[in-house]
């Protein structure tokens, strides 16, 4: 049987999924262990022990100066920020979208301005966030939703306005309103579509935010990574990172069940 014609179990799928994460951190153990051999004293690649010593304080003692438990409040005001960012990127995109892909003035008008800020590299207005909003929390979020929303926006408008035309003129031969085409024949179709662009815009929303965190904050798990770079605390950095990825892979996987529960119709049928 040729491999393009062989299909693969969920369990089969997930256990061999893990065989290359595990093969990398089997390889990390083997380099790092001959590195502390050469220099016990390395700190480039940490040994399992001073990680977990490192990261101790930061999950479990309280921070003598805030009183916080600093791991988890970093981590709560990054998915604060991250959430936010997110949320009103997704109304923007599903608001804008219809409109844009359902009504062409509207797309003749905006949708030029909208292509010309999906282009501009965001990172380069984080100056001009930090200086017009401040260094507060808006600007953060501010740059995750100028960072993801007009390539939201775009894709939402380019699904509406590739929907077959016979589903809107049969909707207006049975009197519908362009409300009501908005809301009963596009609306329904986009969703499963928004789902998945907020899913394939999640790595572009943590690396703006860990951006705008690592800039100017003083709380968030990007300024933390930061924070501690100077002093080379690859102890600190590597669980940081690794969480970082562990809670986006959680939020993928979360969006894609919630796709395939909601609509399964967008996906031939299957739960």
């Amino acid at each position: 049987m040729r491999w393009v014609n062989r299909h693969v179990s969920r369990s089969r799928s997930a256990m061999m999924g893990a065989i290359p994460i595990v093969l990398l951190v089997v390889l990390y153990l083997v380099i790092a262990a001959e590195r502390h051999a050469a220099n016990p004293s390395d700190k480039i690649l940490p040994l399992p022990g001073a990680m977990v010593e490192a990261m101790w304080g930061l999950l479990f003692v309280p921070d003598q100066l805030s009183g916080r438990l600093l791991f988890w409040a970093d981590t709560l005001a990054s998915l604060q920020r991250l959430f936010l960012g997110l949320g009103i990127s997704t109304l923007s995109a599903l608001l804008v979208g219809l409109l844009l892909g359902l009504l062409p003035p509207v797309r003749a008008t905006f949708g030029t301005l909208v292509t010309g800020i999906a282009v501009i590299p965001p990172i380069a207005l984080l100056p001009i966030l930090f200086i017009a909003f401040g260094l507060g929390e808006t600007a953060k979020v501010a740059l995750i939703v100028i960072g993801i929303a007009p390539f939201m926006i775009r894709d939402i408008a380019g699904h509406v306005a590739a929907l077959p035309r016979e589903q809107i003129l049969k909707a207006q031969t049975l009197g519908a309103s362009t409300w009501q085409l908005m809301i009963r024949v596009a609306l329904p179709q986009v969703l499963p579509r928004l789902i998945e662009a907020v899913r394939l815009s999640l790595g572009p929303a943590w690396v703006f935010l860990i951006s705008a965190e690592a800039i100017a904050a003083d709380i968030g798990l990007g300024y933390r990574i930061f924070l501690v770079r100077r002093y080379l605390a690859m102890d600190v950095i590597l669980p940081y990172v690794a969480w970082i990825a562990l809670l986006a892979a959680v939020l993928d996987m979360i969006l894609v069940w919630t796709n395939r529960k909601a609509f399964p119709w967008a996906h031939g049928g299957r739960r």
